[in-house]
């Protein structure tokens, strides 16, 4: 696992010293702390650092052919590059290393930019084609590594994180607009947006060339969403997933360095432990992370599985404290980022890399099996709108108003209240009223008319309403369980797990988003998946014997702090200071009274504004931190 920068141009203007590519490679020294690398010729400049995972002794970075005319920088891991290797030395190839890495260049020889199709993996990837005078990027297939582009018709520069890009001194950071307001909506910025105009990531499954001034982007990967097969009975959907995930497991665990498991104690961690613990011949180290607050701690269902698998576990107990951990997140996230569990994954990331250097985790089983509580609401809200228009306007007015409210947001019952109140609306509108943490009325007053009239008719969501777009003929729940899949898991989970993991040097790997799992599981039919209330049925199912019965059955908790009450107590006056102050109003984005109207509302209690306070309070620091330098 490492990190990546370099730029290539068409007009010496533009050409970079060496001094200048190591100063942009040592911003990413958090990333790759073992070694560091560099190419540089009169036409393009390559800068990698190091994290040793696979090839420790000859792995270092840039990796050319034999010849010297493709040369590569990557971060992150090829599972099958064995088998790779095997069918590349058979057809002649000389390696001269033991790394994945060497696998990609000789496979790019062979195959071009049809190699791509061939790894399985997480991957960002840069290879420097001297025969053809091209820069080729490409971005894993589930968005779980990083990679920003700017391009203009006489140059390329691109990095894992912005940082990287900016060090180099003369990108211009213009802030969009429109990136604001899509941080709002989502608690990120979506692909292919960045904060800044002009900087771009390179979306999920595509790759890039730049030659000769142009940059052409194309897909190498995009599974038919559209696809469900009834003809399968649920026992062979079992059979299939059993083998595939086992299979992606066993490719994970692979690794010449310390290796372990994030253990939740929820289903998805737990089913991955349970396959770590078959496949391998010695121990499996699993972690957690405890808070002293019950209603944010999993740590006993953690240690029940850990228990019940054999496992060698630890437990780390952790007092969050927002104040001291925000500096640190605003720098490495590079962009705005809202989502609270940032903190959490930050501290076992932390902790964990005390004692391993790989960790395998349970992300994507949420989305793969319908796991969240919104997908539930939509089923139960679809039904709703079969009813007569006045016994639904009945609900949306009186009924679904009487139910409790959940102050740590959490319950299945909030956010039932917050769905079905809006009963009325289109389908698709229920979907989005689940996402938005500032919804399109809420832009409206929170906006000053400059603001506004700077962001224009930009619609945040047609990003998710072309996501959708890819399932038209699926049922509404799976249609959003593959949205979220292409959208929320790559620009929040994945974003989430790379930057706080990266950031300790901890390489993270996701058994469930081996692209085999992906496509199987997106083929299964709804009703194996949620039924009667039971949520990732066909997991649990398949995989009972890893889980003790109170975890079968326990409700999603999720991952997060308690800042609900963080902004009401010590952060009250912390928030209220950033988010009024004349530094931050001078900036003309947002309405004073309306942010104050916000902060008056949450601190007294009358109302739950924490994710919308928290989100304009990380975009206040940020700018703070990225902007006014």
């Amino acid at each position: 696992m490492c990190g990546i920068v370099g730029t290539t141009w068409t007009n010496p203007l533009w050409a970079v010293d060496l001094q200048t590519l190591e100063r942009m490679t040592a911003q990413l020294v958090h990333r790759g702390p073992d070694q560091s690398g560099t190419y540089l010729n009169d036409a393009v400049a390559l800068g990698h650092r190091r994290l040793s995972i696979i090839g420790i002794d000859n792995g270092r970075q840039p990796i050319t052919n034999e010849d010297g005319s493709v040369v590569i920088i990557f971060n992150g891991e090829i599972y099958n590059y064995l088998e790779l290797r095997q069918r590349l030395i058979g057809g002649g190839h000389r390696f001269v290393t033991n790394t994945d890495t060497e696998v990609i260049v000789h496979l790019y020889e062979e195959l071009g930019v049809e190699a791509f199709t061939e790894l399985n993996g997480m991957f960002a990837i840069a290879i420097w084609d001297a025969r053809r005078s091209q820069l080729v990027l490409c971005r894993d297939r589930l968005g779980v590594k990083p990679l920003y582009y700017y391009a203009t018709d006489d140059r390329l520069v691109f990095a894992s994180e912005l940082k990287g890009i900016v060090a180099l001194g003369d990108v211009p950071k213009r802030v969009s607009p429109m990136a604001i307001d899509a941080y709002l909506t989502f608690q990120y910025i979506p692909h292919p947006m960045s904060i800044y105009e002009g900087i771009a990531k390179l979306s999920p499954g595509t790759y890039a060339i730049w030659h000769n001034g142009a940059m052409e982007i194309r897909p190498y990967w995009s599974p038919d969403f559209n696809r469900e097969d009834n003809n399968v009975t649920e026992g062979e959907w079992s059979e299939r997933l059993t083998d595939l995930l086992t299979d992606a497991v066993k490719l994970r665990m692979q690794s010449e360095v310390p290796l372990g498991a994030f253990l939740s104690g929820g289903i998805d961690s737990s089913i991955i432990v349970g396959l770590m613990k078959e496949v391998s011949n010695s121990s499996v180290h699993t972690f957690s992370i405890g808070f002293p607050i019950a209603e944010f701690d999993e740590t006993g269902y953690a240690r029940s599985v850990a228990q019940h698998l054999g496992v060698n576990h630890e437990v780390f107990i952790v007092e969050p404290r927002a104040i001291d951990i925000l500096p640190q997140l605003v720098w490495h996230f590079d962009e705005p980022f809202s989502d609270s569990s940032a903190i959490p994954t930050w501290y076992v990331s932390q902790l964990t890399k005390q004692h391993v250097t790989v960790a395998l985790t349970g992300d994507g089983g949420d989305e793969l099996f319908a796991g969240y509580h919104r997908y539930q609401a939509i089923k139960v809200a679809q039904a709703i709108q079969q009813l007569p228009g006045f016994v639904r306007s009945f609900l949306g007015a009186h009924f679904w108003q009487q139910l409790p409210v959940s102050p740590y947001k959490r319950s299945f019952l909030r956010r039932l209240k917050r769905f079905l109140g809006i009963v009325n609306q289109s389908p698709c509108d229920l979907y989005f009223a689940m996402l938005a943490t500032f919804n399109a009325a809420d832009h409206l007053s929170l906006y000053t008319d400059e603001y506004a009239k700077a962001v224009g008719l930009f619609d945040s969501f047609d990003y998710i309403r072309e996501a959708m777009g890819k399932s038209n003929y699926r049922d509404l729940v799976t249609s959003s369980t593959l949205t979220d899949l292409t959208t929320y898991l790559p620009c929040d989970l994945m974003t989430k797990v790379d930057i706080a993991s990266m950031a300790h040097g901890l390489e993270c790997r996701q058994p469930f988003l081996d692209f085999r799992v992906v496509e199987l599981a997106a083929q299964i039919p709804l009703k194996y998946k949620l039924a009667r209330g039971r949520t990732k049925r066909i997991l649990v199912d398949t995989f009972r014997r890893f889980l003790p019965k109170e975890v079968q059955t326990r409700p999603k908790m999720g991952f997060g702090v308690p800042i609900v009450h963080w902004l009401r107590g010590p952060l009250a006056d912390f928030s209220r200071d950033v988010l009024t102050d004349s530094r931050t109003v001078q900036r003309g984005i947002f309405l004073p009274k309306t942010v104050k109207a916000l902060l008056d509302d949450h601190i007294g209690g009358r109302q739950d504004n924490a994710n919308k306070l928290w989100a304009l309070l990380v975009l206040e620091l940020w700018q703070r931190e990225w902007i006014d330098v």
